[in-house]
């Protein structure tokens, strides 16, 4: 049983910053690539960042320049720090990781239970 708790969502004036982090927890051996999430209303949800164990990092066109994705492996947490916020990166924010847990060898895709943040004008 694993569980990924996230931590930071809020409510921030444009170009703001936030940073949000998400711990997993549990029988887990090790963590592959984690990476964060965002869905706004009516539409699906996208990658924003992911990074590998290794610390090789992806970001989406819309955020790269303004967003910065960071990993602790020994505290088997991810970061997301979001500055230059504005209006379009209001949406639910999704932590993801790719776990490898004691009791299998396979890897399981675990979620947050989702944070809001809201950019106003």
């Amino acid at each position: 049983q694993v569980q990924l708790v996230e931590f930071g969502g809020g409510l921030v004036q444009a170009g703001g910053s936030l940073r949000l982090s998400c711990a997993a927890s549990g029988s887990i051996s090790s963590i592959n690539t984690m990476g964060w999430y965002r869905q706004a209303p009516g539409k699906q949800r996208e990658l924003v960042a992911s990074i590998t164990s290794g610390g090789g990092t992806n970001y989406a066109g819309s955020v790269k320049g303004r967003f910065t994705i960071a990993r602790d492996n020994a505290k088997n947490t991810v970061y997301l720090q979001m500055n230059s916020l504005n209006p379009e990166d209001t949406a639910v924010y999704y932590c993801n990781a790719d776990v490898l847990v004691s009791s299998s060898p396979r890897i399981y895709d675990y979620w947050g239970q989702g944070t809001q943040v809201t950019v106003s004008s």
